[in-house]
């Protein structure tokens, strides 16, 4: 897919922006129509509008209830039609999926509040992968695949040791002049 800037996305308050990690996440993730995809943690909805554009059937979960309810908002200005719901991580998801999506809160951060938890991903920056893995065989069909964001700031070694078990290829890559930011499409057994 390609990043539509002409799209109305709309920033809202406590919820992360669009920035240089959706929008690389978009263009690295190839979407086919009717798809079923899952965005855990949709923040502003653009990665999720973009797949429901692509002709994907999406669900679109955050536990911040501000994303939430922009993700609806910028869903409805841009005439998409998809399920949008507060979730953390699956607790409130249902059904499976072809795809995963995740723009992980990656920074080697312990950050605290609504806000922070769009980029706080705990010591080692690796935590909600941890989280997101352990439960996507229940929720993927088979041969389904997890796409996320990783940061080279992550701890290298605790991130190896999580994707170990999986077949995982880089589908896109960004270099910025503090880190470089990769998009992994991972494959659950």
């Amino acid at each position: 897919m390609l990043y539509d800037p002409s799209l109305i996305i709309e920033d809202c308050p406590e919820v992360y922006s669009v920035d240089e990690d959706s929008i690389l996440l978009i263009h690295s993730l190839d979407v086919r129509p009717g798809e079923r995809v899952l965005e855990v943690g949709c923040g502003s909805g653009v990665v999720s509008i973009h797949c429901a554009i692509a002709g994907a059937e999406v669900t679109a979960v955050d536990i911040n209830p501000y994303a939430v309810e922009c993700t609806h908002r910028n869903a409805t200005r841009n005439g998409v039609k998809m399920d949008v719901r507060p979730s953390d991580m699956y607790s409130n998801v249902t059904g499976r999926f072809d795809t995963i999506v995740f723009n992980l809160p990656y920074l080697p951060v312990e950050d605290e509040g609504l806000l922070a938890k769009a980029w706080s991903g705990g010591s080692t920056g690796v935590e909600p992968l941890e989280r997101l893995l352990e439960g996507a065989a229940d929720h993927l069909e088979p041969g389904g695949r997890v796409v996320v964001v990783a940061s080279s700031l992550m701890t290298t070694e605790d991130l190896d040791s999580i994707l170990s078990d999986y077949s995982v290829r880089v589908i896109g890559e960004l270099s910025l002049f503090f880190e470089v930011l990769r998009v992994l499409e991972i494959v659950i057994p």
